[in-house]
């Protein structure tokens, strides 16, 4: 995004302010992103709303003292972002079914509860998409997921891509491929930082101190990622680089490669994608 070609965005409802609206809000407060009509968010607790409206350009809402909130922050809005518990969605959807403006854009970032569930309690006016982001989001490093529901247009897509895009990078995939993209993608910041928080702990047993430890680890992973990025060479082929025949890293790889894990991760990420099929349950 170029300073000289500012983002224009309609009026935003956040719905719910848990770390990922959050972290989706505060990266649309970065410079060049002009937001028609300012954001509104709605939070359950006074204290959480306070802290909302702290932020520049932002109304905040609490429900337990204003049980219009919700109804409240959607009227006028083009973009409604519903970001509560999986289990609480059907309820708000009834909550604001008829105070939401004809033509708006309903946008989901809860995990498992299906477009069908949203379309059957929202007016035909209103179009629904379903999206997983994830945390970047809050340095604009965001990778979202994002499916069109059967009542949106091209352009209604193309606002919620827009919404993302701010924050990161989008891809556009069937609804029927949210979910497993939740488990690589969306839940994939924490798999990394709990990856570091192992590697610091060896480098702290080797007689470091954790100082030391997070300059060598998060600085190596920060560093990897950024040559990565910068690199024509996938990640197989730069690992191979860093890997001398018969010497210390070749060693190491042995060891991972016997920890088998890719079979962890398939069964971290089937793992992960059982329970959204639990939450889309109501488990």
């Amino acid at each position: 995004m170029s300073a000289d070609a500012p983002v224009r965005l309609p009026a935003i409802a956040f719905l719910g302010a848990g770390s990922m609206a959050r972290a989706v809000l505060t990266g649309l407060l970065q410079p060049g992103i002009a937001i028609d009509g300012g954001i509104r968010a709605t939070n359950r607790s006074e204290a959480k709303a306070a802290e909302l409206a702290e932020l520049p350009g932002v109304t905040s809402y609490a429900t337990e003292t204003d049980a219009a909130a919700n109804r409240i922050a959607v009227a006028g809005a083009k973009l409604v972002v519903v970001a509560v518990k999986p289990a609480m969605v059907p309820a708000l959807l009834e909550e604001i079914a008829d105070a939401l403006e004809p033509g708006a854009v309903v946008v989901s970032v809860a995990a498992g509860v299906t477009v069908a569930t949203f379309e059957s309690l929202l007016p035909e006016s209103v179009a629904v998409i379903r999206s997983m982001p994830n945390t970047p989001a809050v340095v604009g490093r965001a990778v979202t997921g994002v499916s069109a529901g059967t009542r949106s247009s091209e352009s209604d897509l193309a606002l919620a891509v827009s919404l993302f895009e701010t924050v990161g990078e989008v891809l556009v995939v069937p609804e029927e491929q949210i979910d497993a993209l939740s488990t690589i993608s969306g839940s994939g910041p924490a798999y990394v930082f709990f990856l570091i928080e192992q590697l610091t702990a060896a480098a702290v047993d080797k007689g470091f101190t954790p100082e030391q430890a997070a300059v060598m680890v998060e600085g190596t992973f920060r560093g990897a990622s950024e040559l990565l990025a910068a690199s024509d060479a996938g990640p197989a082929e730069l690992r191979r680089r860093v890997t001398s025949p018969k010497g210390t890293t070749e060693r190491a790889i042995v060891v991972l490669e016997q920890a088998s894990l890719k079979s962890v991760f398939d069964r971290a990420t089937d793992a992960a994608l059982a329970r959204a099929r639990e939450l889309a349950a109501g488990a």
